[in-house]
């Protein structure tokens, strides 16, 4: 009788344990993706804060004398499609993240060819306005490379303890999956080619 209450204890205690582990384990791997979601939430907010300067932006170089119409519509157009590609954290597929870094880029260029128009408009170079929106937007820049190096710290921590040995049994069990990460545009390793022939 002893042999089976002690049996029974045994494999009580071990249950137990393992509930012990399923949970502490199933609550790490949630706080580490909720810290990675927390932070691609602020990876858009900085990308939001880019697209609200350069509203401002174009509706101060609207008003310079004959400028460059085609040029602004670029940057209104590229700056509508970079809003409107927004994904999920939970849910960022390769496919999402392409579309969402490809109309991140879009912007990125078209702005980078608004700057460089710019230099043919001393009135626009002496504009305080303007100035101070492109040091905004020199900023948020950088703001925004701070912010997705950050998720991908965050996200790459959990990719990895989500692979581990043995949390990759509850994580297979309770269903959590790797979190996607920034990688460089196509083409990005090659140094842009700047051309500054403005005939």
């Amino acid at each position: 009788m002893k042999k089976g209450l002690i049996g029974i204890i045994v494999v009580v205690a071990i249950i137990a344990l393992f509930g012990m582990w399923y949970v502490s384990t199933n609550n790490t791997l949630v706080e580490m993706k909720g810290q990675a979601t927390k932070q691609w939430a602020n990876v858009e907010s900085s990308y939001q804060r880019r697209s609200d300067l350069i509203g401002n932006l174009v509706k101060t170089v609207q008003g310079a004398a004959d400028f460059e119409r085609g040029t602004l519509t670029d940057v209104i157009e590229a700056r509508a499609k970079a809003t409107a590609t927004n994904i999920d954290a939970s849910n960022l597929t390769p496919e999402k993240m392409a579309a969402f870094q490809e109309a991140q880029g879009g912007l990125t260029g078209a702005l980078s060819k608004l700057m460089v128009v710019v230099e043919r408009y001393p009135e626009l170079k002496a504009n305080q306005n303007f100035l101070d929106l492109q040091s905004q937007l020199e900023g948020t820049e950088n703001r925004i490379n701070v912010e997705r190096n950050r998720f991908n710290d965050l996200a790459g921590d959990y990719n990895i303890k989500i692979a581990q040995i043995p949390t990759n049994i509850i994580a297979g069990i309770a269903n959590f999956d790797q979190m996607l990460l920034f990688s460089s545009n196509a083409g990005a390793e090659n140094a842009p080619d700047v051309n500054f022939d403005f005939k």
